[in-house]
């Protein structure tokens, strides 16, 4: 009996092998599920340090992409027809003979701590951390073997910043994921045979980082001058399904090749909004996906911002409640200086969006959205569901009663955050709400309120 039940382990454990063997192409590799920590999470902090953390600067006018102070030393490019402004700048504070590699003397980090940092996110009510491991500089932050003499452990800050990072984040309870960027601006190899760079670079140097430090996210950039196959992502990718250290937990975006946004990958990407330079502000999506953006305008630190340049927290909050309502996370981005501090407007965002998230979290964190949410956006009410009960979100107070199609009967509403008795109605598969009288004193966030509805759906 005892040799059946073992033969009887052993072949289940080759069955469930063998249905997790994912082949390297996208019909395969889009079949695999993604892990569902992601979609309970909702709200992650990106954060953008490198070189560019030095010069840190970036016009503050222009369209999306000209923010970016990340992008400065491509900027210095004469033949880049954004970069004007960039090569005025650096020939007034630098003089025209300052190579950009000379800003890795002044990348000290000296006042990094990695466990403050940790504390900061924490606090801002985020899951999940997505560190720029290697931006499109190609200056890696850990003692990468690929990139000899151009990363943080030969040069400037001397510090594993990766793996310190990646430490006191997961002692805090949050997931760690990193940001990579498929191709180097200078990369002699990837200038002159992007075969062989993938091949003897990308590849290994993408593995290393996988295997040393076992990110919950791999999040992919710089990917759109090759399609997928010169990339080889379908083979990374098969790799990490089924071999790497993070086979089970592990989630990818979609830029992964010049054709594979919004097609391919655990979840889809906007930016600021925009996919493929169209607004997404309204779009539908059905494949889990993620908004990354800046507090202000630039990824990387840019000292050039003014407090305009920067949303305020409730405009933040209501962004994080728009996504989350149509079934995506939040990842938001915070740029340190060069010495390692996270700027003081930052932390402060983040300390806000965390209290209200202390108050309402229960409708954000494991979520889903409400298949009703369009019949009521005109209203200026989002909504998301949970089990049987549902979340609605006012972004503006009104004493006056409002109403809610599409719901069942329901037990009982109440506001997140009060104790006080909210008064309510239901005819014709339609809920009116009654807002409860508060004050300054008695209402529980400054903006976005929440009422839950239990046992809100009808049955279908």
């Amino acid at each position: 009996m005892r040799k059946t039940i073992l033969l009887f382990i052993f072949w289940m454990n080759i069955s469930v092998l063998i249905a997790e063997n994912y082949k390297a192409d996208w019909n395969s590799l889009d079949k695999r599920p993604i892990p569902e920590w992601f979609q309970n999470a909702k709200f992650g902090i990106f954060v953008h340090w490198g070189l560019y953390s030095v010069p840190a600067w970036a016009p503050n006018t222009g369209d999306v992409y000209s923010k970016y102070a990340e992008w400065y030393w491509h900027r210095l490019n004469p033949e880049d027809k954004d970069g004007e402004l960039f090569r005025v700048h650096h020939e007034k504070m630098y003089g025209k003979d300052f190579r950009y590699q000379d800003f890795a003397g002044n990348f000290k980090a000296e006042m990094f701590n990695p466990e403050q940092w940790a504390e900061i996110f924490s606090n801002s009510g985020a899951k999940y951390v997505v560190l720029t491991s290697k931006h499109h500089e190609g200056f890696a932050l850990w003692p990468s073997a690929q990139s000899v003499n151009w990363n943080s452990v030969d040069i400037g800050p001397h510090r594993d910043i990766c793996g310190d990072l990646a430490n006191a984040v997961r002692q805090k309870g949050m997931r760690m994921g990193f940001y990579y960027s498929l191709y180097e601006w200078h990369h002699p190899l990837y200038k002159n045979n992007v075969n062989q760079y993938v091949e003897e670079h990308m590849l290994p140097q993408l593995k290393d980082l996988v295997v040393r430090y076992k990110p919950d996210v791999v999040w992919a950039d710089g990917e759109w001058e090759h399609p997928s196959s010169t990339w080889k992502s379908e083979d990374f990718l098969a790799w990490l399904y089924n071999e790497s250290p993070v086979s089970s937990t592990v989630v990818v975006n979609d830029r992964w090749g010049e054709e594979t946004r919004s097609r391919h990958g655990s979840f889809y990407t906007t930016e600021y909004d925009l996919i493929h330079d169209n607004n997404s502000k309204d779009a539908v999506f059905t494949h889990p996906w993620e908004e990354c953006r800046g507090i202000a305008g630039s990824f990387g630190y840019n000292r050039n911002e003014n407090l305009e340049d920067y949303s305020s927290a409730e405009e933040l909050i209501h962004i994080l409640i728009d996504k989350v309502s149509r079934g995506g996370n939040l990842l938001l981005n915070v740029g340190p200086t060069a010495d390692g501090r996270i700027p003081v407007i930052m932390q402060q965002r983040l300390a806000e969006i965390g209290a209200w998230l202390r108050v309402n979290g229960e409708a954000i964190y494991d979520t889903r959205k409400w298949d009703e949410n369009l019949e009521n956006e005109n209203s200026g009410i989002r909504f998301t569901c949970k089990g049987k009960d549902l979340y609605v979100f006012v972004d503006k107070w009104d004493d006056r009663p409002f109403s809610i199609k599409g719901v069942g009967k329901v037990k009982k509403v109440t506001m997140l955050g009060t104790d006080e008795k909210i008064k309510f109605s239901y005819k014709n598969n339609t809920l009116t709400i009654v807002p409860p009288k508060l004050d300054m004193h008695s209402v529980p966030c400054s903006y976005a309120w929440v009422y839950k509805l239990e046992n809100a759906f009808l049955e279908k």
